[in-house]
């Protein structure tokens, strides 16, 4: 009796669906979880044959299988996997596994059957479907627009940035078509990357200055569609949970000193960064390259936001509470009413103008801090510069 009571209560509470039939397909009992799927009492279904939940033709056709049953002893289906569809009682229909299990009871066999709900699994593949056509065409436009002049390369990025970021609400599911689609331009940003190098170089001795400009026109405009990819392929992997800090011991003034050479490089006409470490410790415990992303993009954004002809901060102080990591710049600055925005994913500042950008990076830095204990924090003023400071606890 107990065991009994058990099963009653498995049953009666199972999230799917549970029908049991005679081996002439008479309904003999139905769950909560299968009522409420097909939106009838037990009272209407039980007695009445399985085919009043099919819809045309398998209702038609169950007779039949019923029929081949009872002369061969063969039931149609036995197993777990067979998508079908059901008829509810106000003649809607809906798709549902279903798996059919043989039972010996009371010394006669019936079957049961185990529904599984598929109306959100098939809604969320045809979201996925048209999805996937929708990237498909975005990376055709973009691949014919990075053949063009760089107009059209600023246009397909602005494209881009819009069409991701009307897509920012969406799941987790079609995230991962954002990481497809992420990849998928590597190729094409490549490949123009090369071809503009090995122009560049092929046109040396001519020394065009013509050429020249142009070349360095498609380099940046390639490195911007580059840097958005980074962004959204950080984001995606944030956002499903793929990131997970990896805390090691390093020098981090040799970290800061390689970061200060490789962000000259890409500054602006006479811009410099001028870096400097404060304390006698230098060692720290973070990851190295989640810390390393936060830096390059809060002096990415410094450079970005900064005039030609001018100077750009980056300090780094290790003391026995915290290691600090401050940014400075004289740059645009961000407005008073803009700033309880600026770690909200896909938000710019309104003065940004014409500058580049995806709204994505202050957020991604944001979280990463985080993901290593730490903190962000900030003062800006219009036309005055901007300092962002990382803290991070040394215990």
């Amino acid at each position: 009796m107990e065991n009994a009571a058990l099963l009653n209560a498995i049953i009666q509470n199972a999230i799917d669906g549970i029908i049991t039939i005679s081996d002439r397909g008479i309904i003999e009992l139905i769950n909560p979880s299968a009522c409420k799927l097909f939106d009838y009492t037990p009272e209407e279904v039980i007695g009445k044959n399985i085919s009043v939940l099919m819809p045309p033709p398998d209702r038609s056709n169950h007779d039949n299988y019923i029929s081949r049953y009872q002369h061969t002893g063969v039931p149609h289906i036995i197993g777990i996997g067979r998508e079908v569809t059901g008829l509810r009682k106000d003649g809607t229909k809906f798709p549902f596994r279903l798996g059919v299990s043989e039972v010996q009871y009371s010394g006669r066999k019936i079957f049961t059957g185990f529904i599984h709900d598929l109306s959100r699994q098939k809604e969320a593949e045809e979201q996925l479907k048209d999805y996937a056509a929708h990237l498909e065409e975005l990376v055709e436009e973009r691949t014919l627009s990075l053949k063009n002049t760089v107009t059209e390369l600023h246009r397909a990025k602005e494209e881009v940035s819009q069409s991701l970021e009307k897509e920012k609400e969406l799941s987790q599911l079609k995230s991962r078509f954002v990481s497809m689609a992420s990849h998928e331009f590597r190729t094409p940003l490549s490949a123009v990357q090369l071809s503009a190098s090995l122009i560049d170089k092929y046109a040396e001795p001519f020394e065009n200055g013509h050429i020249t400009k142009h070349v360095g026109k498609i380099k940046n405009a390639v490195g911007n569609l580059t840097t958005i990819l980074n962004d959204f392929l950080s984001l995606e992997k944030l956002e499903a949970g793929k990131v997970e800090p990896t805390f090691i011991r390093f020098d981090l003034v040799k970290l800061a000193e390689d970061i200060t050479e490789e962000m000259q490089m890409v500054a602006k006409q006479n811009q410099n960064i001028i870096y400097q470490h404060t304390g006698i410790n230098n060692i720290v415990t973070l990851d190295p390259n989640l810390l390393k992303n936060c830096i390059f993009n809060l002096i990415g954004n410094a450079i970005k936001y900064s005039g030609e002809n001018t100077f750009i901060e980056f300090n780094t102080e290790i003391n026995d509470q915290y290691c600090t990591i401050i940014i400075k710049d004289d740059g645009i600055g961000i407005p008073e009413n803009d700033q309880k925005h600026l770690f909200e994913a896909f938000f710019r500042a309104h003065n940004t103008g014409n500058i580049p950008g995806t709204g994505l990076g202050l957020n991604i830095v944001a979280r990463y801090t985080n993901l290593m204990y730490g903190h962000i924090d900030f003062k800006s003023s219009v036309n005055h510069g901007t300092i962002f400071t990382l803290s991070f606890p040394m215990s």
